[in-house]
């Protein structure tokens, strides 16, 4: 539904004038506005408060591929400076949490702590809070006086595994502690939750668990996989193994020889780094660790595409349909279009977590700009959005 074909034939020798002609034609046909999927109240809503989603989007002319998008990002984009302030939580079974705050005590617009908006923020499958994409979504909202916080799943931003227990799409105990936490120390303060990719499906599937007690007035995702077991077959794709799958179970495998004393105890560490793919390690070891007969049982219980009728609070997904990692047959549009508080916004090019623009793209591209907008919508619109979203402002407070 999404999809466009492209066929482009070579310029051979050519006069320079007629291939830059071709080449910006070639570029106007890759810019499409994206797919709005949402209720009209929700769509007046964003149209008003996120102009962005009404923009057409332009890849970047040479790396419009999802494949290269996603490369690039990862290899281009730049990093803005960050300073954190490290925090260490301890959960109910004896394990930690490790917490990176920005607490934007210069903000101009909310000078007091107690009320100042709080953006949570979870990472991706390996990321911690020095991913770009996190640096970038800090900038954005720092920028408007809000204060950030980092959630890092448990061992992966460089602190000890206390526990054998690690992490998972769909356990969301860890977020409720750390929720929990944050409420605790800014009662007043509004909190937006923000996940992408794996980040995404955690907190998806928390919003549709807790409802309207998840302490959250709104939710951001970007890239999230639908359904796990799509995904994994995506992933395992010859060129997409190699040019990700590969990687990606290699720092899993790190992760785990890292931790390999305390984990030791309840798996076996020589059969899990043996694996050759996600799906591999989530048999070996993600199933075990957390009690799941089968990856099956898992990738299903994982998939927060059909929980979304469960979720009390206003949420915008940003997803590309040519996303390697999330192939767009697994996006729920059928079950979208029937919710008054969730919104999709698809772009027909775009990769996994880049969504990169002009000919240098190492700074602010789409996802930030929607990111910053929405963010500043949910905050300062707060009334508008509830009602748009026909959500009673007591369940979320």
């Amino acid at each position: 539904m999404y999809s466009i074909r492209v066929v482009i034939y070579s310029f051979g020798g050519a006069c320079p004038c007629l291939c830059l002609s071709s080449f910006l034609n070639f570029s106007c046909f890759l810019s499409q506005t994206p797919a709005l999927v949402c209720s009209e109240t929700f769509y007046a809503f964003l149209n008003k408060h996120c102009p962005v989603v009404a923009e057409r989007f332009s890849p970047t002319p040479w790396c419009w591929g999802g494949r290269l998008q996603t490369l690039v990002c990862a290899l281009l984009k730049s990093r803005p400076p960050v300073t954190y302030r490290n925090e260490l939580i301890r959960t109910v079974d004896g394990g930690q949490i490790s917490l990176d705050w920005v607490d934007n005590q210069t903000s101009v617009n909310y000078r007091e702590s107690s009320t100042r908006p709080t953006v949570l923020i979870l990472p991706g499958l390996t990321g911690n809070s020095q991913q770009s994409y996190v640096l970038h979504a800090i900038r954005q909202a720092t920028s408007r006086g809000y204060r950030c916080v980092v959630f890092n799943n448990r061992g992966v931003a460089g602190e000890e595994l206390l526990t054998p227990v690690t992490y998972c799409a769909a356990n969301t105990s860890d977020l409720e502690c750390v929720v929990h936490h944050v409420k605790a120390l800014y009662p007043q303060a509004p909190v937006l939750g923000a996940g992408v990719s794996m980040g995404g499906m955690i907190l998806l599937n928390y919003l549709a668990r807790k409802r309207s007690e998840s302490g959250m007035v709104a939710g951001f995702t970007i890239s999230v996989p639908w359904d796990a077991m799509k995904s994994s077959d995506s992933m395992e794709e010859p060129l997409n193994w190699l040019l990700f799958n590969k990687h990606l179970t290699n720092g899993l495998c790190h992760a785990v020889r890292r931790h390999r004393k305390v984990l030791e105890k309840v798996v076996d560490i020589d059969h899990v780094l043996k694996a050759r793919s996600i799906r591999e390690f989530d048999e070996r070891f993600t199933t075990l660790l957390f009690g799941y007969k089968s990856c099956v049982e898992y990738y299903r219980d994982a998939s927060p595409a059909k929980k979304l009728p469960n979720t009390t609070v206003p949420i915008l997904c940003l997803n590309a349909a040519d996303d390697p990692f999330s192939p767009q047959n697994a996006f729920p549009l059928t079950i979208v279009q029937a919710l008054p508080n969730v919104a999709l916004l698809i772009t027909t090019h775009g990769g996994h977590i880049a969504f990169l623009q002009g000919l240098f793209p190492r700074g602010e591209s789409y996802m930030e700009r929607l990111f910053g907008q929405f963010t500043e919508a949910v905050f300062e619109h707060s009334v508008d959005l509830n009602k748009a979203c026909c959500i009673n402002k007591e369940l979320i407070s």
